[in-house]
C-alpha cells in the first residue's frame, strides 16, 4: 500500500506552518513526520524542495544555520535577521537560542 503523502510532501506541509518568530530543526521534523533518524534527508528536501517555503526557520539541533542553505549561512543569518530573530555568536559562527524559540506543532490529525 501505498503512503498517502511522500516524505517530502510531509516535511513541505510542516515546514509551511513555521510561525515567524519560531523555529524548528531537521530532527525534530524528521520525528514529526515519522522517520526520527532521517534528518540529514530534510536537510535535502529543504537544499532541492519549494523555495518559497519557510526554510530560514528551520536551524540544527544547537540552533546553528545551514551552510546549504542557499546563499551559505551568511544568507542564512541575514534572512532570520530580517524577520526580528535575533542571533548569538560564538566562535564566529551564529545560531538562535533553540531552547527559547523551539515550535511544537499541533499535529491532530498529522501532517
Amino acid at each position: 500500500m501505498k503512503e498517502q503523502n511522500s516524505f517530502k510532501q510531509r516535511v513541505e506541509a510542516l515546514v509551511s506552518l513555521v510561525p515567524k518568530g519560531r523555529i524548528m530543526t531537521y530532527g525534530q521534523i524528521a520525528a514529526l513526520v515519522g522517520s526520527p533518524r532521517a534528518s540529514r534527508i530534510v536537510g535535502g528536501v529543504a537544499h532541492y524542495g519549494d523555495p518559497n517555503l519557510p526554510w530560514h526557520r528551520v536551524v540544527n539541533k544547537k540552533g546553528g544555520l545551514a551552510s546549504g542553505y542557499p546563499g551559505g549561512r551568511s544568507a542564512h543569518k541575514e534572512h532570520l535577521l530580517a524577520e526580528g530573530y535575533v542571533l548569538k555568536e560564538q566562535n564566529g559562527k551564529f545560531y538562535v537560542d533553540v531552547g527559547e524559540l523551539i515550535w511544537w506543532p499541533d499535529l491532530v490529525g498529522g501532517v
